[in-house]
């Protein structure tokens, strides 16, 4: 299957980190929309220690075809020294609003 649309994660660490990775994308049309989800916890390893941590989650909704210009919006405007930027294909959505992500994305390159 060739996958035209993704929806991708990013957690980020507070409500501003969050409107400014959704300001980065939606504004120059790299993505669709960007669902901000409070809540999170997360419970990971870094650099050897096991953390837990307050964060929340950006569901980013765009174009395959602009993964690359997506992740480094992301990584311009993230406060984490390695930020999640994970994506994963739509294998199926409802015709209309997967032709809305195309009419307000911008071209993919």
């Amino acid at each position: 299957m060739n996958f035209e649309h993704i929806i991708i994660f990013c957690t980020v660490p507070d409500r501003e980190a969050a409107d400014r990775v959704a300001d980065a994308l939606v504004g120059p049309g790299l993505a669709a929309c960007v669902n901000i989800v409070p809540g999170l916890t997360s419970v990971y390893t870094w650099k050897g220690e096991i953390c837990r941590d307050s964060e929340l989650l950006c569901v980013i909704k765009s174009r395959a075809s602009l993964f690359d210009a997506i992740e480094a919006a992301i990584r311009g405007v993230h406060p984490y020294e390695v930020p999640e930027i994970i994506a994963f294909p739509i294998a199926a959505g409802h015709g209309p609003y997967l032709k809305w992500i195309d009419e307000v994305t911008r071209p993919g390159v």
